[in-house]
């Protein structure tokens, strides 16, 4: 055992790294709940504040990406188009450590819970706010658009769905919603470095993320066929600068298997994998522009193979010889994934109002802390009571009447 491991086992039980930290959870959709559920699985207490009826996505249905989003967090609703509903969230934001939101660009403002008002009331708040386009402008001033900030609308105006799909097709959307989870992702980066911060100073601050600023780094390799040629084109599955071979999703029997072959290394890992040596002295192939100048080429060969063979096989087949290869695997397979299910990433779940569901846990690891055990996203308001107690510090007949009123929701 190594002395790594040792501190580990001696330090099962020890706290998670936002242990005693509150946060008010604002969000909608997935950015912002998607950055509140990090911060719950890294052991944040998280209040889920949503309007009377419900934030969009459990207005929609509380199926799978509701309860996978709002595992372990409390709920409350109140009516923040109220002043006594403001007031109340006032009262929350006065004993909480952050709160997080993805509004549309003043929003908050307009219903009296932007960043400078929040902080007035609690100079220690972290105030995070994820957005399309950005919040503020560099002189402060609210970011005015009417761009619909969703990630279709971010996938297209950052640039992502010029270069996806095939030269002469229209562009492509990618399947995944990938931006709002960068979004999330970001926001819970900023979050966690401005407690940092306030751990040191004692101040807290706002904080935001634009979504359509951290998609920009997914045009990397875009980027670099840009600067060598003045354009990013269209190549499907092939390598953007059309100088990788092989690099393509190819048919199988039962499917597809993504293949990419990057270094010589790689090109002789594949020959061995599809019995063809015979080609290692070839010299049309040897070397990077070869294979590149016979790029349809290169792909029969491969495909020749792969197209009488189930995915698994072949993918297994190319990563013993050390290929970057994958069978591609389709929902129903990945839900079943036993490596998943094996590390806790997955978990099945028998959800009160969801049915049995595959919940995420967290990507995130904290080594010598045991993983959370999730708990089902809340009923709308069924910790309002609990919450405007501890928190709010308002007494029960104050809550009844919040409730008699309509301005708070109790479940």
């Amino acid at each position: 055992m190594s002395a790594v491991d040792g501190a580990d086992e001696a330090e099962a039980s020890r706290p998670l790294p936002l242990d005693g930290v509150t946060v008010l959870d604002l969000g909608h959709i997935y950015q912002g709940p998607y950055a509140a559920l990090l911060l719950a699985l890294a052991g944040a207490r998280v209040v889920k504040v949503e309007p009377p009826g419900g934030e969009g996505l459990r207005t929609r249905d509380v199926g799978l990406p509701f309860a996978m989003l709002n595992s372990n967090k409390e709920s409350i609703g109140i009516d923040l188009k109220q002043p006594a509903g403001v007031e109340a969230f006032h009262r929350l934001a006065a004993g909480a450590d952050v709160a997080v939101m993805n509004f549309a660009p003043g929003v908050p403002e307009r219903l009296g819970i932007g960043a400078d008002e929040l902080l007035a009331t609690n100079p220690r708040l972290i105030v995070a706010h994820a957005s399309g386009f950005g919040v503020r402008n560099p002189d402060g001033s609210i970011v005015d658009t009417s761009i619909p900030a969703m990630d279709i609308t971010i996938q297209a105006h950052a640039g992502a769905m010029a270069i996806t799909g095939n030269d002469g097709d229209p562009p492509l959307k990618s399947g995944a919603a990938f931006v709002d989870f960068l979004g999330g992702t970001h926001l819970y980066g900023a979050v966690t470095t401005a407690l940092y911060e306030r751990e040191r100073t004692g101040r807290g601050r706002s904080v935001e993320v634009s979504m359509v600023d951290a998609a920009y780094f997914t045009l990397t390799t875009a980027l670099a066929q840009w600067e060598r040629t003045g354009a990013a084109p269209r190549t499907g599955n092939r390598h953007i600068g059309r100088y990788l071979a092989p690099y393509n999703v190819y048919p199988c029997a039962d499917g597809h298997l993504a293949l990419i072959a990057i270094n010589n290394r790689h090109w002789r890992g594949v020959l061995a994998a599809i019995g063809r040596t015979d080609l290692l002295g070839d010299e049309r192939y040897r070397g990077f522009q070869g294979r590149a100048e016979r790029i349809p080429e290169v792909d029969e060969l491969v495909t020749s193979w792969t197209s009488t063979r189930p995915k698994a096989e072949a993918a297994a087949a190319l990563q013993a010889e050390h290929v970057p290869a994958a069978a591609v695997r389709v929902v129903e397979e990945i839900v079943d994934d036993p490596g998943l299910h094996a590390r806790g990433s997955l978990r099945w779940m028998d959800h009160p109002e969801a049915g049995r569901q595959p919940i995420p846990h967290s990507p995130i690891r904290w080594h010598g802390s045991e993983l959370l055990a999730l708990d089902p996203s809340p009923v709308l308001g069924a910790d309002t009571e609990t919450v405007l107690t501890e928190l709010a510090g308002l007494t029960p007949d104050e809550i009844a009447r919040l409730v008699a009123d309509g301005i708070v929701i109790a479940g």
